[in-house]
C-alpha cells in the first residue's frame, strides 16, 4: 500500500467516525425517547398513562438489566 491510499482510506473512515457521531448528536438534541425493551424492563404505559402488561411474555418476571 502505497503513502497515498494509506491517508485516503484514513480520512475516509475518519469522515464515517464523524458522521455518525454527527448523527448521534442529532439525536441527542431532538432528545428522542429511549429505546423500550422487553418486557423485563422498565414500565412501558400506554397513551392513557396505564401500565402495559405482557402476561405471556417469559420475561416479564426478570430484573431490568
Amino acid at each position: 500500500m502505497n503513502l497515498e491510499l494509506l491517508g485516503l482510506v484514513f480520512l475516509l473512515a475518519l469522515g464515517a467516525i464523524g458522521i455518525s457521531v454527527a448523527a448521534m448528536a442529532v439525536g441527542v438534541m431532538f432528545k428522542r425517547p429511549c429505546l423500550r425493551g422487553s418486557c423485563g424492563g422498565p414500565a412501558v404505559l400506554g397513551a392513557d398513562g396505564k401500565k402495559l402488561s405482557c402476561e405471556t411474555c417469559p420475561n416479564r418476571k426478570q430484573p431490568a438489566a
